[in-house]
């Protein structure tokens, strides 16, 4: 089944039922197939075809859920990305996967301006934000005039419905290419392994739909199974906004990264829990490894268990879930959802017995591979199996632990980030002469960015110089928290920076 088909017989199942809040806006899942239908129309006249690649540069909003699925209905493949990269971040992106339309707001947009005309692939910009169109084409206008007839042309189950980019993203970006057909199957095995219905009311907070948890569980999810998705709109928020939303709206699944169960948890320290919360059925965390302290500690504070899920963006989101009843294993991320398989294996890819830590593989429905990079896809898959890059061990009844990270990730607040990403950009400051880039265990946000630098003979900086530099180039969540000078750098044998 494809996307579009999914969303459709939804529709025509729950009709008037709410599918979108967002503040006081309420759309139901007929005026969501309705409105995407007029976004699929309008991109149809713009000249999109099946396999063109459109950009979304957009924070969570109900016009970012039927710009997708406007998307998704040409047969086009929308390309969701983070409205905080920075525009050689941005450029990288767009080199590698070449947009034929960017839909964006005005504020991402403004830095892009002096650049665009290099892009040669992107034949229109649309401004979601603009009132008049301005320079580029005005969202509203063209919706307006759009109809909102059927597109009876459209994608099939193995079409590429979604490029995701992980990782940072890299200056050498590797986008996840994901199918109609993986993203439906995805979509109703979480919703079974979370139990979810209809009369489920699930809350989008601090978790962006550019990332595969708020896309995938997030949304995808609810629309299978006809769930209302809830979205705190704003950015910036406090937790304390998330509490309001769920007593308002008796929101019964809070999805989050580790980082905001610490936030959840620390205002309950400080200030008790002052939301009804009786509504909630269930709370799932993935993004990284929940530590054990978090469970516990919220559990008393809060009354609820948190599922600590995995997963990863090339398996589309969630690979493992612990029992919704709460029985599951402390420090165990459960075990694989119905159509995945999870093995462990050592260097020389020899399954592992229990209990035996080594590289968590996976199989299901995985990617179809990296975006235009046969090379990368190789070095992950093999004989139909996803080597994560994690480690972990699978114990006799079947639940994975994570235990570690063989690839070179450092993951802040749920994001995971590439220290070459940071240390490319530190090596063109005219100050640097060597940089490394490492992750330290932080209790909130899971790892701190730190820089350690040695700078050229002669020359002197400050870490508000440094971290200025950055600010410029990459996006604020890959900044160093910290910056250390050192005199030297310790080398290996090979002379590489240890």
């Amino acid at each position: 089944m494809s996307l579009k088909l999914m969303l459709e017989e939804v529709a025509v199942r729950y009709g008037g039922k709410t599918a979108i809040v967002s503040g006081d806006r309420r759309l139901s899942y007929a005026d969501l197939d309705e409105a995407s239908n007029k976004v699929a129309n309008a991109l149809i006249k713009l000249g999109v075809n099946k396999g063109d690649r459109v950009a979304m540069l957009l924070s969570n909003s109900p016009e970012f859920v039927t710009i997708y699925f406007g998307i998704i209905k040409t047969g086009a493949i929308a390309v969701p990305l983070d409205t905080s990269y920075k525009v050689d971040e941005l450029a990288s992106l767009f080199d590698d996967f070449l947009p034929k339309i960017l839909v964006a707001e005005s504020p991402t947009l403004e830095p892009l301006i002096p650049v665009l005309s290099r892009f040669k692939s992107i034949k229109q910009v649309i401004d979601l934000s603009s009132e008049d169109g301005g320079q580029f084409l005005c969202y509203r206008e063209i919706i307006a005039v759009s109809p909102a007839q059927k597109i009876e042309s459209g994608p099939e189950p193995a079409d590429i419905a979604y490029i995701a980019y992980t990782s940072g993203p890299s200056f050498r970006p590797e986008g996840v290419m994901l199918p109609h057909h993986c993203l439906v199957a995805e979509a109703t095995v979480s919703g079974d392994g979370f139990q979810q219905t209809d009369r489920d009311i699930v809350l989008l907070y601090a978790l962006p739909m550019h990332h595969a948890f708020g896309l995938v569980s997030g949304l995808l999810v609810s629309v299978c199974k006809g769930s209302t998705l809830v979205m705190v709109p704003g950015t910036g928020l406090s937790i304390s906004s998330a509490m309001v939303a769920i007593e308002k709206e008796k929101v019964t699944i809070f999805l989050g990264v580790p980082y905001i169960f610490a936030l959840a948890l620390n205002i309950a320290k400080k200030e008790g829990v002052k939301s009804d919360l009786a509504s909630l059925r269930l709370c799932a965390s993935a993004g990284a490894s929940l530590p054990v302290d978090i469970i516990r500690q919220f559990k008393k504070y809060y009354g609820f268990d948190i599922l600590d899920c995995w997963g990863l963006t090339e398996a589309v989101c969630l690979v493992t879930c612990p029992p919704v009843d709460g029985s599951g294993k402390l420090g165990s991320a459960g075990k694989a959802m119905s159509a995945w398989e999870v093995k462990i294996v050592d260097d020389e890819g020899s399954e592992l017995p229990p209990n035996q830590a080594g590289e968590v593989i996976v199989r299901g429905f995985v990617m179809q591979g990296y975006y235009n990079n046969p090379q990368a896809t190789a070095e992950v898959m093999r004989d139909g199996w996803f080597y994560s890059g994690d480690i972990g061990k699978v114990d006799r009844d079947g639940y994975l632990f994570i235990t570690g990270r063989k690839k070179d990730i450092i993951i802040v607040k749920g994001q995971n980030i590439r220290p070459s990403d940071i240390e490319s950009v530190l090596h063109t400051h005219p100050k640097v002469a060597e940089a490394a880039v490492i992750g330290v265990p932080d209790e909130l946000r899971g790892e701190m960015v730190t820089a350690v630098i040695k700078l050229k003979e002669g020359e002197v900086a400050t870490e508000q110089e440094i971290r200025r530099f950055c600010f410029e180039r990459i996006a604020n969540y890959k900044v160093p928290k910290q910056v250390t000078f050192l005199d030297s750098l310790p080398k290996t044998a090979a002379g590489e920076i240890d």
